[in-house]
């Protein structure tokens, strides 16, 4: 079935402790640095202090009733101002209005609170002509009840220029049919120079933007790039990050 840049606006478990086998391509269990295996099992993410740091994308018509809403998944990142959050460019580009991000959501609720889009730091490959190369983009979220989202729930890192399937990343994702996230270990390859991909199942519409972690709990790929992220719900890619990823995270950092 084709994917339409994984954010189909379309769109379920609690805070469970099982893991809940959604799909196997691999058998092999991962080295003790890589993180995780076995490599290629997608499952139920349970919560935890990391993965809380990634949420759903909602449009603010959806503020109060954001079940069935999300549409692009979003991750924090460290910032010294603590309000910033790394995405596909497509998920956050053009005139869609105001746009809601909600850490750690799942099943209708929101435990970490609602936070609003403010501004948005986008490549000039993407502004310019939307190249599948500049597929990633920083959002600055507003301050909620006196704090910053990263203070509520942490920030990983973000790592540029680090070597394709050097290791093995975690992805963690909201398809749009789902209502909790998904999480997949694998080491991913170079489709190209520019773009990486993955192979973990069930990523589907709404995981654009999923963040690719790292061991040292870096970002070193977002969900998006080539075909927007992907034409099946199996192979994901990334926009290799390198020096225009490095400019876009300074300026998103400048003078914070």
């Amino acid at each position: 079935m084709k994917r339409i840049s994984r954010i189909w606006r379309t769109s379920r478990p609690a805070l469970a402790c099982a893991v809940v086998t959604l799909a196997l391509t691999s058998a092999s269990v991962a080295a003790a640095d890589d993180g995780p295996g076995p490599f290629g099992v997608t499952a139920a993410m349970v919560a935890t202090r990391q993965s809380v740091r990634v949420g759903a994308l909602f449009g603010a018509d959806r503020a109060g009733k954001p079940a069935g809403g999300h549409f692009c998944t979003a991750s924090v990142v460290h910032s010294r101002r603590r309000d910033l959050i790394v995405t596909a460019a497509h998920c956050v580009a053009g005139d869609d209005g105001d746009l809601l991000f909600a850490p750690g959501y799942r099943d209708g609720k929101a435990p970490f609170g609602v936070w609003k889009v403010g501004k948005r730091v986008l490549p000039d490959g993407w502004a310019e002509g939307q190249h599948e190369d500049s597929d990633i983009a920083f959002a600055h979220v507003e301050e909620l009840h006196g704090k910053q989202v990263e203070d509520v729930v942490g920030g990983n890192g973000f790592a540029t220029g680090t070597d394709t399937g050097a290791t093995a990343v975690t992805l963690t994702g909201y398809p749009d049919r789902r209502e909790a996230p998904i999480t997949c270990t694998n080491k991913p390859t170079l489709h190209s120079r520019t773009q990486q991909r993955i192979d973990c199942p069930e990523f589907s519409g709404g995981t654009s933007g999923s963040p690719w972690v790292n061991g040292d709990r870096q970002v070193v790929g977002v969900l998006g790039g080539h075909e927007k992220g992907g034409a099946t719900a199996d192979t994901s890619y990334s926009v290799v990050l390198g020096a225009e990823a490095a400019e876009l995270y300074k300026d998103a950092t400048a003078g914070t």
